[in-house]
C-alpha cells in the first residue's frame, strides 16, 4: 500500500513535469508580484526576477533528470538484453 501511495508523488511523464512547473510558475510569480508591492522600486522587480529564474532552474533540473532516467532504464534494458 505505502508502494501505492509513494508512486503519486514521482513524476513520471514530461506532461506530469510541465504541470509541475507550470504550478511552481504560478505561485513563483505571485510571490513575486507581492515583493513589487512589499518593496517597490528596483528591490522589488530584482526579488521579482530572482523568483522567475529559481522557477526556470527549476524546471529544467526536473526536465533533464527526466531525461536522465529515461537514458539509464533504457541503458539498463539494453544491457540485460544482451546478457
Amino acid at each position: 500500500m505505502l508502494t501505492r501511495v509513494k508512486r503519486l508523488f514521482v513524476i513520471k511523464t514530461r506532461f506530469e513535469a510541465y504541470l509541475i512547473i507550470f504550478a511552481l510558475a504560478l505561485g513563483a510569480m505571485t510571490r513575486g508580484a507581492h515583493y513589487t508591492v512589499e518593496y517597490p522600486g528596483i528591490g522589488g522587480y530584482l526579488l521579482f526576477a530572482a523568483t522567475a529564474g529559481a522557477v526556470f532552474l527549476g524546471g529544467a533540473k526536473i526536465l533533464d533528470a527526466l531525461r536522465y532516467e529515461r537514458e539509464a532504464q533504457a541503458a539498463e534494458l539494453q544491457d540485460a538484453g544482451t546478457d
